[in-house]
């Protein structure tokens, strides 16, 4: 999963994102809250640890930005600030969560694991134009037309549709389908693109499965 971390402490952001890493969490550090809202605009995250005072643009003001432009990834907020007013101005700002230095690593990573589990289930209907995905029911159409997939095809369709329009990486469909621990060959993802073009897009005449050369892959949300 990729998270930003938004903290403008360096050591302390390079020590978080360190200890991020090593539990399986892909870590990029900004030190600014106007840096945060560029990146956030710029590529899709899975989670984002946010301090609330911040240069330039303060935590409040990212979140609230965040949430008025459409971006709903999980927010924790991980602050110096201990006061109640702080808390509840950040949860009512959007925030998802809300942690108070200094605190407990382990805990830290639970709770980002128990929003990003929380956040994959808020959405169980996933649509990219007519191609739409029940999570729950396990089915696929397109053009109201059932689509067969394996459990692999469907996990991966599914990370890809719940970033549509942005450029997911191989490494991060990596972690994500085949979990972090995979140590097999990196192009298994390129293959399984290639089923998942020979059965969502080339019956229907549509290319919205697109490849972006060194970067990775893309659901266009026109469906063309």
């Amino acid at each position: 999963m990729n998270v930003l971390v938004v903290e403008d402490e360096a050591p302390f952001a390079d020590a978080l994102a360190r200890g991020l890493d090593a539990e399986g969490f892909r870590a990029t550090v900004v030190r600014d809250g106007a840096a945060a809202l560029y990146e956030t605009a710029e590529r899709p995250f899975d989670l984002i640890v946010l301090d609330l005072m911040l240069p330039h643009v303060n935590g409040f003001k990212v979140v609230a930005e965040l949430r008025s432009r459409g971006d709903w990834t999980p927010v924790l907020v991980l602050t110096a600030k201990q006061g109640e007013f702080d808390q509840t101005e950040a949860l009512d700002s959007g925030a998802d969560d809300f942690l108070s230095k200094p605190f407990s690593f382990p805990v830290l990573v639970a709770r980002l694991r128990a929003l990003a589990r929380r956040h994959r289930n808020d959405a169980t209907l996933l649509e990219a134009g007519d191609l739409v995905l029940d999570v729950r029911a396990h089915r696929c159409t397109r053009d109201g037309l059932d689509i067969e997939l394996t459990t692999r095809e469907f996990t991966l369709l599914e990370a890809l549709i719940r970033r549509k329009g942005g450029v997911v990486s191989k490494q991060v469909l990596l972690d994500e389908v085949w979990d972090f621990a995979f140590d097999g060959d990196a192009n298994i993802v390129e293959v399984y693109v290639g089923y998942l073009r020979r059965k969502i897009d080339r019956p229907f005449g549509r290319r919205s499965l697109e490849t972006v050369r060194g970067a990775g892959y893309r659901l266009r949300t026109d469906g063309a």
